[in-house]
């Protein structure tokens, strides 16, 4: 293996650097989506197995003030569930330099919260809603919540948590018809809609491509009712695709893992509520944080670890080769 250039920063043997921290706070949820987890839910993780609001704090400063990330986005599970999340944003936002701050969220909840998330210091908010139909988000969810994402949208929105996100999974059978009314209610309201291509992190492994529905097909029912132009500003590390909607100024963004991989960019790094760092969502190791935290390792030295595991970083997470095989961890235990 070559050796790991001199470097503060969070490199890898491809030359990619990771900017982007990704901080699930929770494992639990209070949706059972179909595709994330089965109906009773999973075993959570003990409360003692789970990072401190200092730990967590202090792993998100070595990570901002050591090792080069300036964005953070807080991810779950459901993140609204994890007690002290304004404390915790709060004192990442007085972080030097200060990171750019997002959560991804159900929405459940929010509108009570949004104003108090902002005035700690978030920035913006992507709301996952896979569906309008209120029947439809009951048998998809489990749960019948749809008013309240509704409700957590317009809060956040009138917040300022802008520009609010939406983030849609169509399944084939299920809900794939919507692609066309989910813009159009984005569009309508002033959310930015991004969709994303099913990947196989679901607990069961019951992932099948013949059930995921592709960018291609997304953007073909799109163009039935939208004039699409792709988007003129560079890409970079961001994973979705963007088009300018009937000439702009909206736009609907297309995450495609599985059929366009972005790997080559790729500027993440991921932190899951365990304390474990991640190089990649599909990785098959993890790095232990906590263990060192909890053992009394310096910063320096959970900084040298961190550096390591994304100094192993493969080129890309493998979903199209012969051999893949699925994490452990679903996506709930790992974050998004």
């Amino acid at each position: 293996m070559t050796a790991r250039p001199d470097s503060p920063l969070l490199v890898d043997r491809f030359g990619r650097v990771a900017t982007d921290l990704r901080v699930s706070l929770t494992d639990r949820c209070n949706l059972r989506c179909t595709y994330c987890m089965p109906a009773e839910g999973l075993d959570w993780l003990p409360k003692s197995d789970q990072l401190t609001d200092e730990e967590l704090v202090r792993l998100m400063r070595i990570a901002v003030t050591g090792l080069g990330v300036t964005d953070i986005r807080f991810t779950g599970g459901e993140p609204l569930l994890r007690k002290g999340l304004e404390h915790v944003i709060a004192a990442t936002a007085e972080l030097h330099p200060r990171p750019r701050m997002s959560m991804t969220t159900n929405g459940i909840g929010l509108d009570r919260r949004a104003a108090g998330l902002k005035e700690a210091g978030l920035n913006r908010i992507n709301v996952s809603l896979d569906t309008l139909d209120p029947a439809r988000f009951r048998t998809l969810t489990r749960r019948d919540r749809i008013s309240d994402v509704f409700a957590g949208l317009r809060g956040a929105r009138e917040a300022g948590l802008t520009p609010v996100k939406v983030n849609s999974v169509l399944l084939r059978g299920q809900n794939e018809d919507e692609a066309v009314p989910l813009l159009k209610f984005c569009v309508e309201n002033g959310y930015q809609l991004r969709f994303i291509e099913q990947m196989p992190l679901d607990p069961q492994h019951g992932w099948t491509r013949t059930n995921m529905v592709t960018a291609a097909e997304i953007l073909t029912e799109l163009g039935t009712a939208f004039t699409l132009t792709p988007e003129e500003a560079p890409r970079g590390g961001a994973p979705a695709e963007r088009w300018l909607v009937d000439g702009g100024p909206a736009v609907v963004g297309v995450i495609a893992s599985v059929t366009r991989p972005f790997c080559a960019a790729c500027d993440r790094t991921r932190l899951t509520s365990d304390g474990q760092v991640r190089n990649c969502l599909f990785s098959q190791s993890e790095t232990d944080l906590r263990g060192a935290l909890r053992a009394g390792a310096s910063d320096d030295e959970v900084a040298d670890l961190w550096r390591g595991n994304s100094w192993a970083k493969a080129a890309g997470h493998g979903i199209n080769d012969a051999g893949f095989h699925q994490p452990d961890r679903p996506m709930s235990a790992i974050g998004g």
